[in-house]
């Protein structure tokens, strides 16, 4: 008998329920278990135990939309088990599983904790499915959800069921997406394409990523076929993202799907790239293979001196059906409710849905079985894959060089020139840190010259006389969504984005993913640990009146207004000293996204390095006249309006008035706070009072 041959080969070759193993795959898996890199009866064990685990998890993702329990010993449920009002991305998760419980596979066979990231947010049954069955939950959810008849049964009654707390708040650990009450999760996976163009920039050296992606998203993001030009080993651990190929997105295929399919995508990353590989996405062993193989290829290119970039990264095509394994796959119903009726009260739905589990059905004692043969996190030393390294990031404080602050008496100063002179010190004084800039274009025409300089864009292939190098931290392109995710991506560095007022509306759903998921995060007592992100717009509205009104754009400022104020800050500086101490205070921040409305014409100096300090921490200044006297009080935002209403002022007190002028850097700190952990940003009512006396 050859080794391939083995009771346990032969127990994983003949698959399970639903789960079948092409040759392909089976090519795979042993030319795995001949490789020498693992113990060829662990391996065959391994996958054996994913087949099972995976109907188990698809059993209960299909139970997660449908009803209010399940019950283990595989009986029919009654009409009065079922949901009243179903609800679930059902086909999207029911092909999550497979691919995640591969992931979990290739982790086991290389006794290695990779990363995950889940574009597809909405697929979030599958997570939550296969954690609660193989114990891996978040601490929230922790005996809540486990794999016993009642935490499966809680985990489906809690799915889409709208519990409000008195508060008003989530009442379960559970979401419609993605969230930080699942385990392991980094993204709410709300905005679709934002994973895309995420990923190749998340992971740090000797870390690694499996980002699953959509297919649909692909339609999304043009950036996201750029990853080749930017990932180095030098820098970056290794990537490797796997599409989900189902066909289908809620109304109608996919463009991939009505291209070509799997060998039209195939063409394509390869005009970009890539290496794709195309696979069976209902097979957990060629998921778990893949990922190994992909892994492998690009752990050989890093250990190679002598290569070349751009490489060609590995690409997963993870072809299947969408809804594969539960009636109505492949068609549109397949999206949310693919049975086409509602078990509560049409016999012939539940009778489909009877038929369509007991196809899943798995055992108890089988479960059990297969989780002990994948949960060897101990044994091998490792971490769970809800504490992989991207969902722990907490990089050391930042040391941050005293900046060379503007005096009075100073000439007028570029409040843009003195952040790019002071940004370059903090990433010279902080080598272990990755710095990343988000850079839409014209980063020296916005007066970041020092920080291009510095830098430089990263290119395959640098030009003579520009500054460009394969190594630049400065990630550039037309593309705002794709070049702000380079530093929102970057938790384990020091990030920076730079961009014109008006055109970073375009990277308003990449902020506000980040902003919401952030701020989740803090209302169940997990605050992120990433150093905070500052977003630099300049050439704003006040100053670009040279070009057409497309150029004249407040939005932004406005819109990241609209979130919770200690998560999405907004400031407005007024000169150069306030600036600089403005992108120090977010820099000694965690988790937060802030938005910097900075002049880059030359303008006037009007508070000292302690004033300015001062001004940041409370929010808002006197910058003219007493509160005590003051018969009138105008309120300014940013350093346009500062200088005009001084000039007001002047005019006024020439006529014998007194005017007390006063500076509103940061607005989000003057609302009516929404909540608690607001109202512990917001100024207290007498630090308000003083600064807007009613009289």
């Amino acid at each position: 008998m050859t080794e391939a041959a083995t009771p346990a080969f032969e127990t994983w070759r003949k698959g399970h329920g639903l789960i079948v193993h092409q040759d392909a795959t089976v090519g795979r898996v042993t030319a795995l278990a001949a490789s020498g890199r693992v113990d060829p009866e662990a391996l065959y064990r391994v996958l054996a135990a994913a087949d099972r685990l995976t109907s188990a998890a698809m059993w209960t993702v299909v139970h997660m939309t449908y009803a209010h329990r399940v019950d283990l010993t595989g009986a029919p449920l009654p009409a009065d088990a079922f949901k009243p009002t179903p609800e679930g991305h059902t086909g999207g998760s029911l092909n999550m599983v497979p691919a995640f419980v591969g992931y979990l596979a290739a982790n086991a066979i290389s006794a290695k904790t990779r990363s995950w990231l889940m574009g597809q947010g909405h697929c979030v049954a599958a997570i939550e499915a296969v954690n609660a069955l193989t114990g891996d939950v978040s601490a929230s959810q922790q005996g809540r959800y486990d794999r016993s008849e009642a935490g499966l049964s809680r985990l489906a009654r809690d799915f889409y069921s709208y519990a409000i707390d008195a508060e008003g708040k989530a009442a379960v650990p559970l979401g419609s997406h993605a969230g930080p009450h699942t385990a392991g999760a980094i993204s709410e996976g709300g905005y679709l394409g934002f994973a895309e163009v995420q990923y190749v920039h998340a992971p740090l050296p000797g870390e690694s990523l499996v980002a699953f992606l959509s297919d649909g998203a692909f339609e999304e993001q043009r950036g996201s076929d750029w990853s080749p030009r930017w990932w180095r080993a030098e820098d970056s651990g290794p990537v490797v993202p796997v599409m989900i190929l189902n066909g289908r997105r809620i109304e109608e295929r996919v463009q991939i799907a009505q291209s070509g399919g799997a060998d039209w995508l195939a063409g394509h990353l390869r005009l970009n790239g890539f290496e794709p590989v195309v696979i069976d996405g209902r097979d957990p062993a060629a998921i778990a293979c893949a990922i190994i193989e992909a892994e492998r290829r690009l752990e050989r290119l890093a250990a190679d001196p002598g290569r070349v970039y751009p490489v060609a990264l590995p690409y997963v095509i993870a072809e299947t059906v969408k809804g594969f394994g539960f009636p109505g796959a492949g068609t549109n119903a397949a999206h949310n409710l693919p049975l086409g009726g509602n078990p509560a009260h049409d016999a012939a739905a539940r009778q489909a849905f009877h038929q369509a589990v007991q196809a899943l059905f798995v055992p108890p004692a089988q479960i059990e079985r297969a989780v002990a043969e994948l949960a060897i996190h101990a044994r091998q030393h490792r971490e769970l894959e809800s504490r992989h390294p991207l969902a722990v990031r907490n990089p050391p404080d930042p040391a941050l060089p005293e900046p060379a602050w503007t005096l009075a008496g100073d000439a007028p100063d570029c409040a843009m020139h003195a952040l790019d002179r002071w940004f370059v010190q903090v990433v010279d004084a902080n080598p272990g840190l990755r710095p990343r800039v988000g850079n839409p274009d014209e980063l020296r025409s916005n007066h970041m010259g020092a920080t291009l300089d510095r830098l430089r864009h990263r290119v395959n292939h640098p030009e003579t006389g520009v500054p460009e190098a394969v190594d630049g931290a400065v990630v550039t392109a037309l593309n705002e969504e794709a070049v702000a995710a380079a530093a929102l991506a970057n938790k384990g560095g020091i990030n920076l984005i730079v961009s014109y007022e008006a055109f970073a509306m375009k990277m308003l759903g990449g902020l506000r993913q980040e902003i919401v998921f952030s701020r989740r995060q803090r209302e169940i007592g997990q605050a992120p640990r990433w150093i905070s992100v500052p977003l630099l717009v300049t050439s704003h509205t006040w100053e670009n009146s040279k070009n057409e009104q497309s150029h004249q754009d407040p939005t932004i400022g406005e819109a990241l207004l609209g979130e919770m104020s200690e998560t999405s800050r907004v400031l407005f500086p007024v000169d150069a000293n306030s600036a600089l101490a403005g992108l120090r205070a977010i820099y000694r921040g965690r988790g937060q996204l802030a938005c910097l409305v900075v002049s880059k014409r030359e303008m006037p100096h009007r508070f000292d390095a302690e004033a300015a300090a001062h001004l940041v921490e409370t929010g808002a200044a006197h910058v003219r006249g007493e509160a005590a006297n003051a018969e009138l009080q105008i309120v300014t935002i940013g350093a346009y309006q500062l200088e005009e209403a001084l000039k007001a002022a002047d005019r006024l007190h020439a006529r014998g008035r007194q005017v007390l002028v006063t500076a509103l850097i940061e607005p989000g700190r003057f609302r009516m706070p929404r909540d608690p952990i607001e109202a512990a940003f917001t100024a207290a009512d007498d630090a308000v009072a003083a600064l807007f006396p009613a009289d």
